[in-house]
């Protein structure tokens, strides 16, 4: 059960940063990532995903940030 919250809490967290980097507030999307790298350095730590899970999910958030905007 404890490790199912903690798997939640990343998830809700990274799926909050894609959120925040889609809709262009400088200061959110920097609270976002910050909020998700945590959550996910956290899990991996606690041994609820494994330490490359976090860095490739880590990456992609990076990724996605980097991408320029089709308006």
């Amino acid at each position: 059960m404890h490790n199912q919250a903690v798997r939640t809490h990343a998830r809700t967290a990274v799926k909050d940063a894609r959120l925040a980097i889609d809709s262009d507030d400088a200061t959110e999307t920097a609270q976002a990532l910050k909020e998700a790298y945590s959550a996910l350095d956290r899990a991996a730590q606690k041994g609820v995903i494994h330490q490359r899970n976090a860095a490739r999910r880590k990456s992609r958030l990076m990724k996605r940030l980097a991408k320029p905007v089709d308006k």
